[in-house]
């Protein structure tokens, strides 16, 4: 052998072992995402049996459990690659190329995006990225990942040429449960008048075939969430499609369905960034998402995978199509979002992009008296409790990369002023080091005061019933004043300011004391409450109070939160559906008190 051909053996050997070990590498995260898969679909699968079982404390348990899931394998997967890199486990070189060598091997699978992005979490451990690094992470911000799935997500059919009862019929008896329905061919003839009902308009084509439905589709998989289990689906008409959502519940008496959704609004409550995820054992969940869309074209992406209990995903589809929106309008500046000048957070938004980014300020003004780690773990109990479609899911970002040019001066002056342990300047951009981003809706307090009297009466008894349902979950928001509520698109009040928030059963609630009207000191303790003085410092006009009142008077008094202690301390926990009143099917023929 020549002395030039050893040199070329000596170059090559090097390349070779790095490609042999980014292979490993490749192959040993594919593994990782898939041991994290599979345990989080075991979770999943539970929730029928805590269904049947009608063991929902069991069920919010897996919740919990099913959301720590991925740090764990994320941790177990990092200990690997320490141990299979050693000393080259943040060699940049490598990583570029163990991202090729895992392109490679996830390319088959349908779920790649949430591969790419189990991945990705690795390499923002390894490097602690700021903003994005497109050579050694999968990015993507100019596609929608989703559009390339064709594969048709599994599904009943039925088409619709006989008597839809006995449709319907079969619809129930295609879902088994180890328990029975109370009465099946009931509950079957209940959606059948409730969907030729809702769906008259359509019409039909002649004498033979006056029912207006051609076909339904349903997805093979139950979806289960709190006390109930949803089949949800579409309608075909001749010419329309709208959206199916069969909920049902399982009571002393057997299984009965409660509720027949087929409008769009409806279906969107079910799915709201205000409840919690779905138990769903999905094969897949790409080609599941492709589907909900055409329910809800309205609700973005990364809603639907975050209902669908995969919020890595959900962050990872926010992330891409906002900073996708932000490059399209580099025009646009940052600015405070509407409402009152928060004590605990500096919250700003972008006009055009319905969210809102709220960073934890470096100090808090008199009277707050919680710390950072205090307003930390308020997040982690209202990411790991039963929101009941009144707290706005908020996901926790690390280190944002934003354009410093689109931020109005007073806004970044304020930023870098208050919030400097999080923010810094780095050349050209803005860095984030920490920050929470919700869902932008419009503060409660300028609400009632820009909307028609009606429904600024309605939205204030909302708010009334939003302190019902919140308590009835065992959350007392701390502070009640309207500028820490919200009000949906929808018209419905949710809670978004989670610094005082803390259980029901924490609270001492106590009555003022007779001389509190002279003026007179009395000790009043950490988590002492007083009921009565709630409507004082509210702002509402005549009509407003008067309407709130008349409501929900009892919440204004130590008695009604008394007893409500009471149940939650025997472990009663409230049945807050998802959905309205209306589209409830036939309650009173079911119950078996009906007639007493």
């Amino acid at each position: 052998m020549s002395s030039e051909d050893a040199a070329t053996v000596e170059s090559s050997a090097p390349a070779e072992e790095r490609a042999a070990l980014a292979a490993a590498a490749a192959v040993d995260i594919r593994n990782g995402f898939a041991d994290y898969n599979d345990r989080f679909r075991a979770v999943t699968r539970r929730a029928k049996q805590r269904f049947e079982a009608r063991d929902f404390i069991s069920a919010q348990m897996d919740n919990v459990e099913r959301m720590d899931l991925y740090d764990i394998c994320v941790r177990a997967t990092t200990s690997r690659l320490e141990r299979l890199l050693r000393e080259r486990v943040r060699e940049r070189a490598l990583w570029v190329d163990i991202r090729g060598s895992f392109a490679e091997l996830i390319a088959p699978l349908l779920d790649q995006e949430l591969n790419k992005t189990f991945y990705n979490t690795l390499t923002r451990r390894f490097f602690g990225t700021s903003g994005v690094d497109a050579q050694i992470e999968f990015v993507a911000l100019d596609i929608e990942p989703t559009d390339r799935i064709t594969h048709p997500v599994e599904r009943h059919s039925y088409a619709v040429w006989g008597q839809l009862p006995r449709v319907c019929q079969r619809m129930l008896e295609d879902y088994s449960f180890d328990v029975a329905y109370a009465h099946q061919s009931l509950c079957a003839l209940r959606i059948a008048e409730t969907l030729a009902q809702r769906l008259e308009e359509w019409g039909g084509t002649d004498a033979a075939n006056a029912n207006p439905i051609r076909a339904i589709e349903l997805l093979d998989t139950v979806f289960y969430r709190e006390r109930r289990a949803y089949l949800v689906g579409r309608i075909f008409g001749a010419e329309r499609i709208a959206p199916l959502v069969i909920a049902l519940v399982n009571e002393d008496a057997g299984l009965r369905v409660d509720a027949v959704l087929t409008e769009r609004a409806h279906v969107a409550q079910v799915f709201g960034y205000t409840r919690s995820y779905f138990q769903a054992d999905l094969p897949t969940v790409g080609d599941a998402v492709v589907f909900l869309r055409t329910l809800l074209p309205f609700k973005p992406i990364d809603e639907l995978y975050t209902a669908l209990g995969r919020a890595k995903q959900g962050k990872t589809e926010r992330y891409r199509h906002f900073f996708r929106h932000l490059a399209a309008h580099r025009d646009e500046q940052f600015v405070h979002a509407d409402g009152e000048r928060g004590m605990v957070m500096a919250v700003f938004t972008l006009p055009s992009y319905p969210l809102v980014f709220k960073l934890i300020r470096d100090k808090f003004a008199f009277p707050k008296e919680s710390v950072r780690a205090e307003v930390m773990q308020k997040y982690t109990l209202v990411f790991r409790h039963d929101r009941c479609g009144r707290l706005v899911d908020a996901q926790e970002f690390h280190f944002l990369r934003f354009p410093r040019n689109q931020f109005a001066p007073a806004l970044l002056d304020e930023l870098l002023a208050s919030c400097s342990e999080t923010v810094k300047i780095d050349g050209d951009d803005l860095v984030v080091a920490h920050c929470y981003v919700e869902r932008r809706v419009r503060p409660l307090n300028l609400y009632v005061r820009e909307a028609e009297p009606d429904a600024g009466i309605r939205a204030v008894v909302d708010y009334g019933q939003a302190i019902r349902d919140l308590a009835s979950s065992n959350i007392f928001p701390g502070d009640l004043l309207f500028k820490n509520f919200g009000v949906t698109g929808t018209g419905r009040a949710i809670f978004y300011d989670y610094d005082e928030l803390c259980l029901v059963s924490e609270c001492r609630f106590r009555e003022l004391p007779e001389d509190d009207d002279r003026g007179e000191s009395f000790y009043v303790g950490p988590f002492d409450v007083f009921p009565e003085q709630f409507p004082r410092f509210l702002g509402m006009d005549a009509a407003q109070r008067a309407a709130l009142l008349e409501a929900h008077g009892d919440i204004f008094s130590v008695r009604w939160w008394r007893e409500l202690q009471e149940r939650l301390a025997r472990g009663l926990v409230a049945d807050l559906p998802p959905y309205p009143l209306q589209v409830r099917v036939g309650v009173e023929s079911f119950s078996p008190n009906a007639g007493l």
